[in-house]
């Protein structure tokens, strides 16, 4: 008797070269909205309570956020490597358990919580683009948005624990704003002008010891620029869930750095303009291009 075998799913697979996340999320720009999107995932009970008892934020806030920004990045441009970097962060999570702010139990990789941290990206990317690029075309927004499914199911999540159409996903995104989102001490940890950060310790030696002598003087204003920007680039929906202040002079100088950036940012030379693996991989397509035709 022949026993017959199901063959293995295929690995899920990046966003394709040309599509929007290909365009956007190498892009320098990008940086700027990172602080955002954390602070809309961890402003959820679960998912706070697992970065402020597990994460090392406090610690090692600069080798936190190159390993994170390392990871996204071969979300879209990692081509192979991007299905394993899924499976690792699923091992890393497993782990991650405990009691959240309102005395429930949660583990990081429920449905509901990992999806929720990977689905938070999409509304923050997709308001920044209004300042500090073009805003999305709707054929853009339903793109990006079937390109985000794309990579949630890179790291694991089931299409049937996100909304499938955009239809679907504002709903679901306002439902957990009203349900679940609040501040917590996580939240205002990283909106503090505050906060203790040490100076990065990265780069060459002479470097971080003028970064080291120089900290105290640059931190203010740089604690004071990434609160400005994490408020700013959160939807004004998430704003009011987390009970954060917005004004009109706010708004306005916003829409100025903006413009600057509009302006710059398109004229930089392409080492300057995109993340390492963003290049790397613009640099493979191309010179894959005229093989594949």
């Amino acid at each position: 008797m022949i026993e017959s075998r199901i063959p293995p799913a295929p690995a899920p697979t990046p966003p394709p070269p040309g599509g929007v996340l290909w365009s956007l999320a190498g892009d320098v720009r990008m940086l700027l909205t990172l602080p955002a999107a954390l602070t809309l995932q961890v402003a959820h009970p679960a998912v706070g309570a697992g970065v402020d008892e597990h994460s090392v934020f406090r610690t090692d806030p600069w080798g936190r956020g190159e390993r994170s920004l390392r990871s996204l990045q071969l979300w879209v441009y990692g081509g192979e490597a991007a299905a394993e970097e899924g499976r690792r962060l699923r091992r890393l999570h497993r782990s991650i358990q405990g009691t959240d702010t309102r005395g429930r139990r949660y583990h990081a990789l429920t449905p509901a919580n990992y999806a929720w941290v990977h689905a938070t990206g999409y509304p923050v990317f997709a308001h920044s683009q209004k300042y500090l690029n073009r805003p999305l075309s709707e054929a853009q927004e339903r793109r990006m948005y079937a390109e985000w499914l794309q990579v949630g199911r890179i790291l694991g999540i089931h299409d049937r624990d996100m909304p499938q159409t955009i239809e679907e996903f504002w709903p679901y995104y306002r439902k957990v704003l009203g349900d679940e989102i609040a501040s917590n001490a996580v939240v205002e940890e990283l909106l503090s002008v505050d906060a203790k950060v040490p100076a990065p310790e990265r780069g060459p030696r002479p470097v971080r010891l003028l970064l080291r002598l120089l900290w105290p003087v640059l931190l203010p204003p740089i604690a004071r620029f990434r609160r400005f920007v994490t408020i700013g680039f959160l939807p004004p929906d998430a704003r009011e869930a987390l009970g954060l202040e917005w004004t009109d002079a706010q708004e306005h100088k916003l829409r100025r750095l903006g413009r600057v950036v509009r302006a710059v940012v398109p004229v930089l030379p392409e080492r300057l303009r995109y993340l390492p693996l963003a290049r790397q991989a613009r640099a493979r397509s191309r010179a894959d291009g005229p093989r594949r035709r």
